[in-house]
């Protein structure tokens, strides 16, 4: 036996002693899926993961992804032995305060994780947006990423195989860790690694098969891979909880602690605790290559209608033309997002990700954690499929900004598959996020603008009609904020509204005027967070709000504006919500918001109604 060999294998005895130790310690936790992979994860920190340990951030630094996110505590193991943090760190496993939470989450104690995982089926997206971020910077690092067999039946990793291997990302090695065993039996494919074998390959990928608990042929698939111009798959054969005699290969023990009567027992069987520690190689020199500086547009300025979907575009393309640090997804509609103006203006910032918006999420959530200032569009309705990455991305605590066009039923003619009316009430629930809602071209700019400097999920939501011009074009948005259009000293009620229902409340000012009622018109294009003095003010003043969305009622501007109130003080007078309540089809765009109630006329007679009482 080599030296060599000695050392890595008495490091995955320690990874698997920690692992069980901290996971006895909490009464709960993984340490059998941890110890599956602790021989690839030694050989991996030990001589091939080039970081500084005593600088996770810095550049150079190649980046490690525990897609499998439940073997947190072989993670945390490898990185105590590391010298990232002690031992008392690594007993406070799962426990209030503690950094090393359930499964990985990026903190400021814990600046070794970089993302979120444990949603199974998102690192290697993420991985190949960290590979894509080296690659704008000229930064010759590598991506590595853990992957568990169970994740394997996901879409979204096959998605992220498709397109690492379209875009070339060489320096990426995956890293399937093929226990068997997922979390009531047998995985679909069990031991059979050709099955994945043969999947990578026709993909583009290198693949290879190893043991995975012989740290010789990981060490030997390492090399190989990192020497392949291609994105490298190896599938290791492991055993859940190797090492272990009544834990090895053995159903039931997943996500169970070891009892601590039997606590010995095991350790016994991994020689004990030793103490091993490790030393990472070093990352090289940061050497980057300089970008080429972007010809910039001009910041956009109208006067005259615009789509907000068509204004957006215009500002990203000023964007990518400004900052060199933003770079743009796309989701196979830039000619209807207009993404493909920030195409043109910078094409080595520009990623298509084609139809596959769970991996152009993930991709976002690389690239940002390497410092990119990432937006990402597609059609609103669509985002829905990348729900489970954009919760995530709040977790991981990423700066994502995203861009749903074609809102509301409003898009008319496509039909209800197309139309987004239930986007507003999933963002809003997101941690800390922020969702916008321009209605013309000015603050669709200001708040692109805006949301370059936003830290957290933020969403903008856009429309696909043009719409008239409503605001100068030095007109500042603050987030938060709001405008009142239209308003006098004796209002008899407020018609709220945002982006497409903003210009129909206004023409309902108008209807209602002629009747002699006086309508405050109120644009919240910030709906989270909203302007509830605003709001507040507007109850005081008329005594009746009417709350007007191209989009289900349920969650979205109405129950904002409700919410709003409700933290400021009692509820008086009258809140009418009129939005989306049933089913749309296909038909026009004034057909349809006539179907909602939410044209004009409508508008005005449901005010009526209100003042009415």
């Amino acid at each position: 036996m080599s030296n060599d060999t000695q050392r890595w294998n008495e490091l995955a005895a320690q990874i698997a002693v920690d692992s069980i130790r901290a996971t006895t310690a909490a009464g709960s936790g993984h340490p059998t899926s941890s110890m599956s992979c602790a021989h690839l994860l030694a050989v991996l920190f030990a001589d091939h993961l080039r970081f500084d340990v005593k600088d996770p951030a810095y550049r150079a630094n190649d980046r490690f992804i525990l897609s499998k996110g439940h073997a947190a505590p072989g993670l945390y193991a490898v990185l105590k032995a590391s010298g990232a943090f002690e031992d008392e760190v690594l007993l406070s496993l799962r426990k209030q305060g503690s950094p090393l939470q359930g499964h990985p989450v990026p903190l400021p104690d814990l600046p070794w994780v970089d993302v979120a995982s444990g949603s199974l089926g998102q690192g290697l997206a993420v991985g190949l947006g960290m590979a894509l971020a080296m690659r704008i910077d000229g930064i010759d690092a590598n991506v590595w990423v853990m992957l568990g067999d169970s994740e394997m039946a996901e879409g979204s990793v096959w998605e992220a195989m498709e397109a690492t291997s379209f875009h070339g990302a060489g320096n990426v090695t995956a890293i399937l860790d093929l226990n068997r065993l997922g979390q009531r039996g047998e995985t679909m494919h069990g031991w059979n690694a050709d099955v994945f074998r043969d999947r990578a390959e026709s993909f583009g990928w290198s693949a290879i098969e190893i043991d995975g608990h012989d740290v010789d042929q990981i060490d030997l698939a390492y090399r190989n891979a990192l020497a392949d111009e291609r994105p490298t798959l190896i599938v290791a054969r492991t055993e859940k909880g190797h090492g272990v005699s009544f834990l090895a290969n053995q159903e039931n023990w997943h996500g169970k602690a070891v009892p601590a009567e039997r606590l010995d027992e095991a350790l016994g069987e991994l020689d004990g605790d030793r103490g091993i520690r490790c030393t990472p190689p070093g990352p090289p020199e940061l050497h980057t290559t300089p970008l080429r500086r972007a010809s910039a547009p001009a910041r956009p300025t109208y006067d005259g209608p615009i789509a907000t979907r068509k204004a957006f575009g215009d500002a990203l393309a000023w964007l990518a033309g400004t900052f060199d640090d933003v770079v743009v997804l796309d989701g196979e509609v830039g000619n209807s997002t207009h993404t493909e103006e920030a195409e043109a203006v910078a094409p080595e910032r520009f990623f298509q990700l084609y139809i596959a918006e769970q991996c152009m999420v993930g991709v976002q959530t690389g690239l940002q954690a390497l410092g990119k200032t990432a937006f990402a569009a597609t059609f609103g309705a669509f985002l829905t499929r990348a729900a489970d990455q954009i919760r995530m991305g709040a977790i991981s605590r990423a700066d994502l900004r995203l861009c749903g066009s074609h809102a509301g039923v409003s898009i008319g003619e496509d039909g209800p598959s197309q139309m987004a009316i239930e986007d507003l009430s999933f963002f809003r629930a997101l941690n800390g996020s922020t969702v916008l809602y321009p209605a013309d071209g000015v603050s669709t700019v200001a708040l692109v603008e805006a949301m370059a400097r936003l830290k957290g999920i933020s969403y903008i939501r856009t429309t696909r009609e043009a719409t008239a011009p409503l605001y100068p074009a030095d007109e500042a948005f603050p987030i938060g904020g709001s405008k009142i259009l239209a308003a006098t000293d004796h209002d008899d009620v407020t018609l709220i509204g945002a982006g497409i229902t903003l210009h129909t409340c206004l023409a309902a000012h108008d209807i209602l005027g002629a009747d002699g009622i006086t309508a405050r018109v109120l644009d919240c294009y910030s709906v989270k967070p909203i302007d509830a003095a605003t709001l507040r003010r507007a109850m005081d003043d008329t005594g009746t709000l009417v709350i007007v969305e191209d989009h289900r009622v349920e969650g979205g501007l109405g129950d904002a504006v409700l919410d709003a109130l409700a933290a400021t003080g009692p509820l008086h007078g009258r809140v009418v919500k009129v939005g989306v309540t049933q089913m749309a089809g296909s038909a026009t765009p004034e057909q349809l918001r006539v179907w909602a109630g939410i044209d004009p006329a409508s508008i005005a007679a449901r005010g009526r109604e209100a003042i009415a009482g």
